[in-house]
Protein backbone atom coordinates (compact mmCIF):
# COMPACT_ATOMS: atom_id res chain seq x y z
CA UNK A 1 0.00 0.00 0.00
CA UNK A 2 0.79 3.40 -0.41
CA UNK A 3 2.42 4.73 2.87
CA UNK A 4 0.96 7.46 4.91
CA UNK A 5 3.71 10.18 4.98
CA UNK A 6 3.87 9.93 0.47
CA UNK A 7 -0.14 10.14 0.34
CA UNK A 8 -0.17 13.14 2.34
CA UNK A 9 2.68 14.76 0.72
CA UNK A 10 0.73 13.83 -3.01
CA UNK A 11 -2.24 15.14 -1.63
CA UNK A 12 -1.18 18.05 0.22
CA UNK A 13 0.67 19.04 -3.55
CA UNK A 14 -2.31 18.56 -5.21
CA UNK A 15 -4.68 20.32 -3.23
CA UNK A 16 -2.16 23.89 -3.67
CA UNK A 17 -2.04 22.83 -7.37
CA UNK A 18 -5.66 23.54 -7.55
CA UNK A 19 -5.80 26.16 -4.94
CA UNK A 20 -2.69 28.21 -5.90
CA UNK A 21 -2.81 31.80 -8.19
CA UNK A 22 -1.13 32.41 -11.19
CA UNK A 23 2.06 34.65 -10.75
CA UNK A 24 2.22 37.70 -12.48
CA UNK A 25 -0.39 40.68 -13.71
CA UNK A 26 -3.64 39.85 -14.86
CA UNK A 27 -4.69 41.22 -18.25
CA UNK A 28 -6.50 44.90 -18.27
CA UNK A 29 -7.36 46.19 -21.30
CA UNK A 30 -5.45 50.06 -21.14
CA UNK A 31 -7.63 53.03 -21.33
CA UNK A 32 -8.09 53.60 -25.31
CA UNK A 33 -6.26 57.15 -25.96
CA UNK A 34 -9.00 58.19 -28.48
CA UNK A 35 -11.76 61.05 -28.40
CA UNK A 36 -15.14 60.39 -28.46
CA UNK A 37 -16.35 60.61 -31.86
CA UNK A 38 -15.05 62.12 -35.15
CA UNK A 39 -15.35 65.36 -36.03
CA UNK A 40 -14.89 64.98 -39.69
CA UNK A 41 -18.26 62.68 -39.96
CA UNK A 42 -21.09 64.52 -41.86
CA UNK A 43 -24.60 64.32 -40.48
CA UNK A 44 -26.64 62.04 -43.05
CA UNK A 45 -29.38 59.38 -42.49
CA UNK A 46 -28.19 56.72 -39.83
CA UNK A 47 -27.40 53.94 -41.31
CA UNK A 48 -25.51 50.58 -40.66
CA UNK A 49 -23.02 48.26 -42.72
CA UNK A 50 -22.56 45.02 -42.48
CA UNK A 51 -19.62 42.92 -42.93
CA UNK A 52 -20.74 42.27 -46.81
CA UNK A 53 -20.03 45.78 -47.49
CA UNK A 54 -18.99 45.65 -51.42
CA UNK A 55 -22.31 44.65 -51.57
CA UNK A 56 -23.78 48.37 -51.06
CA UNK A 57 -22.48 48.92 -54.61
CA UNK A 58 -24.79 46.92 -56.36
CA UNK A 59 -22.74 44.81 -59.12
CA UNK A 60 -22.67 41.46 -59.43
CA UNK A 61 -19.61 41.35 -61.00
CA UNK A 62 -18.03 42.97 -58.25
CA UNK A 63 -19.53 40.11 -55.79
CA UNK A 64 -18.43 37.80 -57.82
CA UNK A 65 -15.02 38.40 -57.68
CA UNK A 66 -14.52 39.23 -53.86
CA UNK A 67 -16.11 36.43 -53.40
CA UNK A 68 -13.75 34.32 -55.22
CA UNK A 69 -10.72 36.13 -54.06
CA UNK A 70 -11.52 35.33 -50.42
CA UNK A 71 -11.94 31.55 -51.53
CA UNK A 72 -8.64 31.64 -53.37
CA UNK A 73 -6.45 34.35 -52.59
CA UNK A 74 -3.01 32.72 -52.17
CA UNK A 75 -2.14 35.14 -48.96
CA UNK A 76 -5.79 34.46 -47.73
CA UNK A 77 -4.94 30.96 -47.98
CA UNK A 78 -1.55 31.31 -46.21
CA UNK A 79 -3.82 33.33 -43.43
CA UNK A 80 -5.97 30.61 -42.82
CA UNK A 81 -2.79 27.83 -42.02
CA UNK A 82 -1.44 29.93 -39.59
CA UNK A 83 -4.74 30.09 -38.02
CA UNK A 84 -5.04 26.38 -38.03
CA UNK A 85 -1.26 25.87 -36.93
CA UNK A 86 -2.15 28.26 -34.03
CA UNK A 87 -5.34 26.79 -33.06
CA UNK A 88 -3.41 23.63 -32.87
CA UNK A 89 -0.94 24.90 -30.45
CA UNK A 90 -3.10 26.24 -28.27
CA UNK A 91 -5.01 22.80 -28.01
CA UNK A 92 -1.53 21.66 -27.46
CA UNK A 93 -1.03 23.97 -24.27
CA UNK A 94 -4.20 23.00 -23.04
CA UNK A 95 -3.68 19.62 -22.39
CA UNK A 96 -0.71 20.48 -20.28
CA UNK A 97 -3.26 20.72 -17.63
CA UNK A 98 -3.79 16.87 -17.73
CA UNK A 99 -1.43 13.97 -17.15
CA UNK A 100 -0.22 12.22 -19.82
CA UNK A 101 -0.08 8.43 -19.67
CA UNK A 102 2.41 6.25 -21.56
CA UNK A 103 2.75 1.97 -21.48
CA UNK A 104 5.48 0.17 -21.15
CA UNK A 105 5.88 -2.80 -22.11
CA UNK A 106 9.50 -5.00 -22.42
CA UNK A 107 10.91 -8.35 -21.98
CA UNK A 108 14.92 -9.47 -21.64
CA UNK A 109 16.95 -12.88 -21.34
CA UNK A 110 20.07 -12.33 -19.27
CA UNK A 111 23.10 -14.42 -19.23
CA UNK A 112 25.25 -14.27 -16.24
CA UNK A 113 28.95 -14.74 -16.37
CA UNK A 114 30.31 -17.15 -14.21
CA UNK A 115 33.45 -15.68 -13.47
CA UNK A 116 32.69 -12.82 -11.60
CA UNK A 117 32.99 -12.56 -7.56
CA UNK A 118 29.40 -11.78 -7.24
CA UNK A 119 28.05 -14.93 -9.22
CA UNK A 120 25.59 -16.73 -7.33
CA UNK A 121 25.27 -20.22 -8.36
CA UNK A 122 22.48 -20.89 -6.51
CA UNK A 123 20.28 -18.61 -9.14
CA UNK A 124 19.65 -19.57 -12.74
CA UNK A 125 22.49 -18.38 -15.16
CA UNK A 126 20.06 -17.29 -17.26
CA UNK A 127 17.44 -15.12 -16.03
CA UNK A 128 14.01 -14.03 -18.19
CA UNK A 129 12.15 -10.80 -17.32
CA UNK A 130 9.13 -10.00 -18.61
CA UNK A 131 6.87 -6.63 -17.90
CA UNK A 132 4.22 -4.20 -18.81
CA UNK A 133 2.77 -1.05 -17.15
CA UNK A 134 1.25 2.30 -17.29
CA UNK A 135 3.03 5.46 -16.09
CA UNK A 136 2.21 8.71 -15.92
CA UNK A 137 3.70 12.40 -14.62
CA UNK A 138 1.80 15.70 -14.06
CA UNK A 139 3.49 19.09 -13.58
CA UNK A 140 1.66 20.42 -10.40
CA UNK A 141 0.78 24.05 -11.47
CA UNK A 142 1.27 25.73 -7.89
CA UNK A 143 2.46 29.03 -9.32
CA UNK A 144 0.53 29.38 -12.88
CA UNK A 145 2.96 28.95 -15.14
CA UNK A 146 1.17 26.26 -16.98
CA UNK A 147 -2.01 28.33 -16.60
CA UNK A 148 0.32 31.56 -17.70
CA UNK A 149 1.60 29.80 -21.37
CA UNK A 150 -2.53 28.74 -21.70
CA UNK A 151 -3.40 31.72 -21.23
CA UNK A 152 -0.80 33.19 -24.18
CA UNK A 153 -1.10 30.28 -25.95
CA UNK A 154 -5.06 31.22 -26.59
CA UNK A 155 -4.32 34.69 -26.87
CA UNK A 156 -1.37 34.28 -29.51
CA UNK A 157 -4.57 31.85 -31.82
CA UNK A 158 -6.98 34.59 -31.15
CA UNK A 159 -4.51 37.00 -32.70
CA UNK A 160 -3.43 34.83 -35.20
CA UNK A 161 -7.77 34.64 -35.95
CA UNK A 162 -7.71 38.49 -36.14
CA UNK A 163 -4.47 38.52 -38.71
CA UNK A 164 -6.85 36.16 -40.81
CA UNK A 165 -9.89 38.62 -40.99
CA UNK A 166 -7.22 41.38 -41.55
CA UNK A 167 -6.21 40.05 -44.41
CA UNK A 168 -9.85 39.38 -45.52
CA UNK A 169 -10.64 43.31 -45.01
CA UNK A 170 -7.75 43.83 -47.22
CA UNK A 171 -8.39 41.90 -50.42
CA UNK A 172 -12.02 42.24 -50.31
CA UNK A 173 -10.66 46.29 -50.00
CA UNK A 174 -7.98 45.52 -52.93
CA UNK A 175 -10.68 43.91 -55.34
CA UNK A 176 -13.16 46.73 -54.85
CA UNK A 177 -10.78 49.44 -55.55
CA UNK A 178 -9.17 47.28 -57.78
CA UNK A 179 -12.62 47.11 -59.74
CA UNK A 180 -13.82 50.57 -59.23
CA UNK A 181 -10.77 51.51 -61.19
CA UNK A 182 -11.11 49.18 -64.00
CA UNK A 183 -14.59 50.25 -64.44
CA UNK A 184 -13.19 54.10 -64.88
CA UNK A 185 -11.28 53.13 -66.93
CA UNK A 186 -14.06 51.10 -69.22
CA UNK A 187 -15.83 54.62 -69.47
CA UNK A 188 -12.69 56.67 -70.23
CA UNK A 189 -12.13 54.23 -72.75
CA UNK A 190 -15.96 54.80 -74.35
CA UNK A 191 -14.99 58.52 -74.20
CA UNK A 192 -11.56 58.40 -75.87
CA UNK A 193 -13.62 56.29 -78.46
CA UNK A 194 -16.02 58.35 -78.99
CA UNK A 195 -13.40 61.64 -79.37
CA UNK A 196 -11.28 59.30 -81.85
CA UNK A 197 -14.13 59.36 -83.79
CA UNK A 198 -14.71 62.75 -83.82
CA UNK A 199 -11.08 63.65 -84.24
CA UNK A 200 -11.61 61.53 -87.37
CA UNK A 201 -14.15 62.93 -88.80
CA UNK A 202 -12.74 66.75 -87.64
CA UNK A 203 -9.63 65.75 -89.89
CA UNK A 204 -11.62 64.86 -93.06
CA UNK A 205 -13.74 68.19 -92.54
CA UNK A 206 -10.93 69.92 -91.96
CA UNK A 207 -9.06 68.81 -95.28
CA UNK A 208 -12.25 69.27 -97.30
CA UNK A 209 -12.26 72.41 -96.39
CA UNK A 210 -8.64 72.84 -96.96
CA UNK A 211 -9.21 71.64 -100.53
CA UNK A 212 -11.94 74.36 -100.98
CA UNK A 213 -9.33 76.90 -99.86
CA UNK A 214 -11.97 77.66 -97.16
CA UNK A 215 -9.09 77.02 -94.31
CA UNK A 216 -5.32 77.17 -94.31
CA UNK A 217 -3.05 73.78 -93.97
CA UNK A 218 -1.70 74.36 -90.83
CA UNK A 219 -5.68 73.44 -89.43
CA UNK A 220 -5.09 70.15 -91.24
CA UNK A 221 -1.61 69.70 -89.02
CA UNK A 222 -3.65 70.80 -85.81
CA UNK A 223 -6.45 68.21 -86.27
CA UNK A 224 -3.89 65.86 -87.50
CA UNK A 225 -1.97 66.16 -83.87
CA UNK A 226 -5.02 66.06 -81.69
CA UNK A 227 -5.89 62.47 -83.54
CA UNK A 228 -2.31 61.36 -82.76
CA UNK A 229 -3.31 62.92 -79.04
CA UNK A 230 -6.38 60.68 -78.86
CA UNK A 231 -4.99 57.38 -80.20
CA UNK A 232 -1.93 57.58 -77.40
CA UNK A 233 -4.40 58.27 -74.70
CA UNK A 234 -6.20 55.05 -75.82
CA UNK A 235 -3.09 52.81 -75.88
CA UNK A 236 -2.66 54.68 -72.34
CA UNK A 237 -5.88 53.49 -71.14
CA UNK A 238 -6.03 49.99 -72.65
CA UNK A 239 -2.56 49.46 -70.50
CA UNK A 240 -4.00 50.61 -67.41
CA UNK A 241 -7.27 48.31 -67.87
CA UNK A 242 -5.02 45.15 -68.88
CA UNK A 243 -3.22 46.09 -65.53
CA UNK A 244 -6.31 46.26 -63.34
CA UNK A 245 -7.33 43.10 -64.73
CA UNK A 246 -3.85 41.27 -63.92
CA UNK A 247 -3.87 42.82 -60.83
CA UNK A 248 -8.01 41.07 -60.30
CA UNK A 249 -6.13 37.86 -61.35
CA UNK A 250 -3.36 37.65 -59.00
CA UNK A 251 -6.33 38.83 -56.24
CA UNK A 252 -8.89 35.96 -57.07
CA UNK A 253 -6.37 33.42 -57.76
CA UNK A 254 -7.24 32.55 -61.08
CA UNK A 255 -4.59 34.01 -63.78
CA UNK A 256 -7.04 33.34 -66.97
CA UNK A 257 -9.36 35.78 -65.41
CA UNK A 258 -10.93 38.22 -68.04
CA UNK A 259 -13.35 40.94 -66.33
CA UNK A 260 -15.85 42.61 -69.22
CA UNK A 261 -16.12 45.35 -70.30
CA UNK A 262 -18.55 47.76 -68.34
CA UNK A 263 -19.58 51.15 -66.64
CA UNK A 264 -18.73 53.37 -62.98
CA UNK A 265 -20.88 55.94 -63.60
CA UNK A 266 -24.43 53.27 -62.82
CA UNK A 267 -22.90 52.15 -59.32
CA UNK A 268 -24.62 53.71 -56.48
CA UNK A 269 -23.07 56.06 -53.82
CA UNK A 270 -22.86 53.89 -50.16
CA UNK A 271 -24.18 55.25 -47.40
CA UNK A 272 -22.56 58.04 -45.34
CA UNK A 273 -21.40 57.70 -41.94
CA UNK A 274 -23.64 59.12 -38.98
CA UNK A 275 -22.64 62.34 -37.27
CA UNK A 276 -21.39 61.82 -33.99
CA UNK A 277 -19.62 58.19 -35.25
CA UNK A 278 -18.06 57.30 -31.96
CA UNK A 279 -14.50 56.66 -32.48
CA UNK A 280 -13.48 53.65 -30.45
CA UNK A 281 -15.23 51.44 -33.56
CA UNK A 282 -11.81 51.50 -34.71
CA UNK A 283 -11.38 49.21 -31.73
CA UNK A 284 -13.44 46.56 -33.52
CA UNK A 285 -10.88 46.60 -36.39
CA UNK A 286 -9.13 43.10 -36.96
CA UNK A 287 -5.80 44.57 -36.66
CA UNK A 288 -6.52 46.36 -33.65
CA UNK A 289 -8.13 43.02 -31.79
CA UNK A 290 -4.74 41.23 -33.12
CA UNK A 291 -2.53 43.70 -31.23
CA UNK A 292 -4.82 43.71 -28.36
CA UNK A 293 -4.34 39.86 -28.35
CA UNK A 294 -0.42 39.98 -28.78
CA UNK A 295 -0.61 42.63 -25.70
CA UNK A 296 -2.30 39.54 -23.60
CA UNK A 297 -0.25 37.21 -24.81
CA UNK A 298 3.06 39.36 -23.63
CA UNK A 299 1.37 40.16 -20.33
CA UNK A 300 0.75 36.14 -19.72
CA UNK A 301 5.03 35.80 -20.33
CA UNK A 302 5.34 38.31 -17.37
CA UNK A 303 3.99 35.19 -15.43
CA UNK A 304 5.86 32.60 -17.18
CA UNK A 305 8.84 33.86 -16.37
CA UNK A 306 8.41 35.31 -13.17
CA UNK A 307 7.53 31.54 -12.51
CA UNK A 308 11.18 30.40 -13.26
CA UNK A 309 11.78 32.02 -9.31
CA UNK A 310 9.64 29.12 -8.10
CA UNK A 311 10.22 25.31 -7.50
CA UNK A 312 8.70 23.16 -10.47
CA UNK A 313 7.05 20.11 -8.49
CA UNK A 314 6.18 17.04 -10.64
CA UNK A 315 3.75 14.12 -9.60
CA UNK A 316 4.77 10.32 -11.19
CA UNK A 317 3.42 7.31 -10.74
CA UNK A 318 3.38 3.85 -12.70
CA UNK A 319 1.16 0.60 -12.62
CA UNK A 320 2.38 -2.60 -13.67
CA UNK A 321 2.85 -5.95 -12.98
CA UNK A 322 6.63 -7.97 -13.88
CA UNK A 323 7.44 -11.81 -14.05
CA UNK A 324 10.15 -14.05 -15.52
CA UNK A 325 7.46 -15.78 -17.75
CA UNK A 326 5.25 -14.40 -19.69
CA UNK A 327 2.02 -16.72 -18.48
CA UNK A 328 2.47 -15.02 -15.18
CA UNK A 329 2.72 -11.48 -16.15
CA UNK A 330 -0.52 -10.52 -14.38
CA UNK A 331 -0.77 -12.98 -12.26
CA UNK A 332 -1.48 -12.63 -8.53
CA UNK A 333 1.82 -11.48 -7.03
CA UNK A 334 3.27 -9.80 -10.17
CA UNK A 335 1.72 -6.42 -9.30
CA UNK A 336 4.57 -3.39 -8.96
CA UNK A 337 3.34 -0.01 -8.18
CA UNK A 338 5.42 3.22 -7.63
CA UNK A 339 4.48 6.86 -6.70
CA UNK A 340 6.55 9.60 -6.43
CA UNK A 341 7.14 13.51 -6.19
CA UNK A 342 9.92 15.64 -7.42
CA UNK A 343 10.86 19.52 -7.15
CA UNK A 344 13.10 21.20 -9.61
CA UNK A 345 14.17 24.86 -7.72
CA UNK A 346 16.44 27.04 -9.01
CA UNK A 347 19.28 27.43 -6.66
CA UNK A 348 21.97 30.10 -8.30
CA UNK A 349 21.26 31.20 -11.75
CA UNK A 350 23.34 33.95 -11.86
CA UNK A 351 20.23 35.98 -12.81
CA UNK A 352 18.95 33.83 -15.67
CA UNK A 353 15.34 33.96 -13.84
CA UNK A 354 15.45 38.23 -13.80
CA UNK A 355 17.06 38.46 -17.30
CA UNK A 356 13.67 36.49 -18.71
CA UNK A 357 11.37 38.47 -16.66
CA UNK A 358 12.90 42.09 -17.63
CA UNK A 359 12.76 40.02 -21.66
CA UNK A 360 9.08 39.56 -21.00
CA UNK A 361 8.17 43.18 -19.31
CA UNK A 362 10.50 44.58 -22.39
CA UNK A 363 8.25 42.57 -24.85
CA UNK A 364 5.08 43.28 -23.22
CA UNK A 365 5.90 47.42 -23.28
CA UNK A 366 6.62 46.62 -26.72
CA UNK A 367 2.98 44.71 -27.57
CA UNK A 368 1.48 47.92 -25.73
CA UNK A 369 3.13 50.41 -27.71
CA UNK A 370 2.05 48.71 -30.59
CA UNK A 371 -1.66 48.26 -29.42
CA UNK A 372 -1.45 51.90 -29.16
CA UNK A 373 0.39 53.32 -32.80
CA UNK A 374 -2.24 50.69 -34.13
CA UNK A 375 -5.39 52.48 -32.16
CA UNK A 376 -3.75 56.07 -33.40
CA UNK A 377 -3.11 55.34 -37.03
CA UNK A 378 -6.18 52.96 -37.27
CA UNK A 379 -7.70 56.70 -36.19
CA UNK A 380 -5.85 58.82 -38.57
CA UNK A 381 -7.10 56.55 -41.21
CA UNK A 382 -10.92 57.11 -40.27
CA UNK A 383 -9.99 60.75 -40.29
CA UNK A 384 -8.20 60.27 -44.00
CA UNK A 385 -11.08 58.57 -45.02
CA UNK A 386 -14.12 60.83 -43.92
CA UNK A 387 -12.63 63.88 -45.26
CA UNK A 388 -11.58 62.42 -48.79
CA UNK A 389 -15.47 61.63 -48.90
CA UNK A 390 -16.39 64.99 -47.75
CA UNK A 391 -14.06 66.48 -50.34
CA UNK A 392 -14.55 63.90 -53.06
CA UNK A 393 -18.39 64.57 -53.17
CA UNK A 394 -17.43 68.21 -53.48
CA UNK A 395 -15.21 67.60 -56.06
CA UNK A 396 -17.21 65.16 -58.03
CA UNK A 397 -20.31 67.64 -57.91
CA UNK A 398 -17.87 70.37 -59.33
CA UNK A 399 -16.55 68.17 -62.38
CA UNK A 400 -20.07 67.66 -63.08
CA UNK A 401 -20.40 71.12 -63.39
CA UNK A 402 -17.43 71.58 -65.56
CA UNK A 403 -18.74 68.88 -68.04
CA UNK A 404 -21.80 70.31 -68.71
CA UNK A 405 -20.02 73.80 -69.50
CA UNK A 406 -17.47 72.50 -71.29
CA UNK A 407 -19.95 70.59 -73.59
CA UNK A 408 -21.86 74.34 -74.26
CA UNK A 409 -18.47 75.91 -74.90
CA UNK A 410 -17.67 73.20 -77.65
CA UNK A 411 -21.30 73.71 -79.05
CA UNK A 412 -21.06 77.34 -79.32
CA UNK A 413 -16.90 76.96 -80.73
CA UNK A 414 -17.90 74.58 -83.47
CA UNK A 415 -20.76 76.53 -84.69
CA UNK A 416 -18.22 79.51 -84.63
CA UNK A 417 -16.15 77.45 -86.74
CA UNK A 418 -18.40 76.15 -89.35
CA UNK A 419 -19.99 80.28 -90.11
CA UNK A 420 -15.94 81.07 -90.54
CA UNK A 421 -16.13 82.96 -87.70
CA UNK A 422 -13.23 81.07 -85.27
CA UNK A 423 -10.39 79.47 -86.10
CA UNK A 424 -9.69 75.59 -85.95
CA UNK A 425 -7.27 76.17 -83.24
CA UNK A 426 -10.18 77.47 -81.06
CA UNK A 427 -12.69 74.43 -81.75
CA UNK A 428 -9.51 71.93 -81.08
CA UNK A 429 -9.01 73.93 -77.60
CA UNK A 430 -12.74 73.70 -76.46
CA UNK A 431 -12.85 69.98 -77.75
CA UNK A 432 -9.78 69.46 -75.58
CA UNK A 433 -11.02 71.01 -72.47
CA UNK A 434 -14.44 68.95 -72.68
CA UNK A 435 -12.46 65.74 -73.26
CA UNK A 436 -10.17 66.00 -70.34
CA UNK A 437 -13.28 67.14 -68.36
CA UNK A 438 -15.34 64.37 -69.04
CA UNK A 439 -12.04 61.91 -67.57
CA UNK A 440 -12.00 64.12 -64.61
CA UNK A 441 -15.15 63.23 -63.72
CA UNK A 442 -14.77 59.81 -64.21
CA UNK A 443 -11.66 60.21 -62.13
CA UNK A 444 -13.23 62.08 -59.38
CA UNK A 445 -16.59 59.51 -59.31
CA UNK A 446 -13.82 56.61 -58.73
CA UNK A 447 -11.82 58.81 -56.20
CA UNK A 448 -15.62 59.30 -54.45
CA UNK A 449 -16.10 55.24 -54.54
CA UNK A 450 -13.07 54.66 -53.54
CA UNK A 451 -13.58 56.71 -50.53
CA UNK A 452 -15.79 54.88 -49.17
CA UNK A 453 -13.95 51.56 -49.95
CA UNK A 454 -11.26 53.19 -47.23
CA UNK A 455 -13.83 53.69 -44.72
CA UNK A 456 -15.16 50.81 -45.03
CA UNK A 457 -11.58 49.23 -44.69
CA UNK A 458 -10.56 52.01 -41.62
CA UNK A 459 -13.92 50.88 -39.74
CA UNK A 460 -12.67 47.27 -39.84
CA UNK A 461 -15.99 46.43 -42.37
CA UNK A 462 -19.05 49.66 -41.25
CA UNK A 463 -19.94 51.53 -39.06
CA UNK A 464 -22.66 49.52 -36.90
CA UNK A 465 -22.29 49.05 -33.27
CA UNK A 466 -19.95 46.92 -31.15
CA UNK A 467 -23.16 44.60 -30.03
CA UNK A 468 -23.74 44.16 -33.79
CA UNK A 469 -20.93 43.39 -34.87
Amino acid sequence: MISRTTYRLTMTAATLALAGCAIGPDYVRPATPLPASYADATASEQATVNARWWTLFGDATLDQLVDKALQNNADLRLAIARVEQADAVAREAGASFFPEITGIAGGSNTQASTKTAIYNSALPRIRNSRSASLSTSYELDLWGRVRRANEAAKATQLATTYARDSVRLSVAGLVTSTYLGLRAVDVQLQMTAATLKSREESLKLVNTRIDAGLSAPVDGLQAATALSAAQAQQADLTRQRALAEHQLALLTGDPSLKVAAGDLRPLPLPPQPPAGLPADLVAARPDIRQAEQELVAANAGIGIAKAGYFPRLSLTASLGSESKALSDLFSAGSGTWALGLGALMPILDFGRTSARVDQAKAVNQQSLIAWQNALAVAYKEVRDALVSLREDATADSAQQSRVDNAARVLAIVEKRYAAGHAGYLEVLDAQRSHNEAAIAAISARQARLIASVDLFKALGGGWQSEAAR
